[in-house]
């Protein structure tokens, strides 16, 4: 759907590099983690796409076309400083916005009444913006996003400001957006969202791909062969014996259960065999490291 080659971006006269020699694949009808620490690059390359600025070296393509302007109306941009107008009612910026990407009013009217069922928001259409707690804007915000059915949907902390029960409603959404077919590019801090919403995912730190991939591989390099062990029935001097030759710890005896970790193991089949002679196996999985920490890790080194 999208592919950047080599994007490199600079500001000040050169001085402070935004983006360098920044390139990505992101697959049609997937989502793909846009990730990384403050001021790492990933606003500015969201501006390029949107063509608000210009790169200074590289190329943008949708669908396989360089990018250009006809493609703004293909694309759908949640920014994080939200961008509507705080004295207009609900639906006439709504038909607004839609006449803006192209859309008749009648489309857009249509479009926005489908929404506004989706999110259970049909009694907002005659309110100021103003009127409106911060979670409320969010979600007309998000339906200025959508309203014109964009292929490619780039997403800003797309969850700020929405309690937990508005924040699963508008995952939701994202992902039947992605079953339907679009594309959606997303910006944000919070990794337990990145884990449950992206396919793929690239991180950027100081103005550079440290990483990008399959959300569950990218994972996978970061494992450190630490697995997980629950037991039932302990055997006390076959668990000893387990100690002795294996870095275990956090052992947790409760309810008649041995609950610990095994660090740095070379052939977990073997040691699956060692585990059965200490006592009932309830579960046995590998570590694999969450986003949060791949993050701090990838960024640390």
């Amino acid at each position: 759907m999208l592919k950047a080659v080599h994007i490199t971006k600079a500001y000040n006269a050169g001085k402070k590099t935004a983006l360098s020699d920044f390139s990505i694949e992101v697959p049609k009808g997937s989502i793909y983690g846009l990730l990384g620490p403050n001021g790492a690059g990933k606003t500015s390359f969201i501006r390029i796409i949107n063509q608000i600025t210009q790169a200074d070296h590289g190329e943008v393509f949708i669908n396989g076309e360089k990018l250009n302007p006809d493609h703004i109306r293909m694309i759908g941009y949640m920014p994080e400083e939200r961008g509507l107008y705080k004295n207009m009612t609900v639906g006439d910026q709504l038909l607004y916005f839609g006449e803006l990407k192209g859309m008749s009013r009648d489309e857009a009217m249509k479009e926005a009444k489908y929404w506004f069922d989706q999110l259970n928001i049909d009694h907002w259409w005659k309110k100021k913006l103003s009127e409106l707690s911060k979670g409320m804007a969010q979600k007309i915000q998000f339906v200025v996003t959508v309203l014109h059915r964009p292929q490619l949907l780039i997403l800003d902390e797309p969850f700020s400001g929405f309690d937990p029960v508005n924040a699963n409603l508008i995952k939701d959404k994202i992902l039947q957006l992605r079953d339907e077919g679009r594309t959606v590019i997303l910006s944000t801090h919070r990794m337990e969202s990145v884990e449950e919403l992206c396919d793929y995912v690239a991180l950027i730190n100081n103005a550079k791909k440290v990483l990008d991939g399959p959300i569950f591989d990218v994972r996978e390099q970061f494992k450190k062969k630490i697995y997980r062990v629950v037991l039932a029935d302990t055997q006390s001097e076959a668990l000893q014996s387990l100690s002795r030759k294996y870095r275990v710890q956090d052992i947790d005896y409760a309810n008649g259960l041995a609950a610990f970790e095994i660090n740095a193991v070379s052939d977990p089949n073997a040691l699956i065999s060692e585990l059965a002679a200490a006592g009932r196996i309830r579960t046995f999985d590998e570590k694999i490291p969450g986003m949060n920490e791949v993050f701090i890790n990838a960024v640390s080194q």
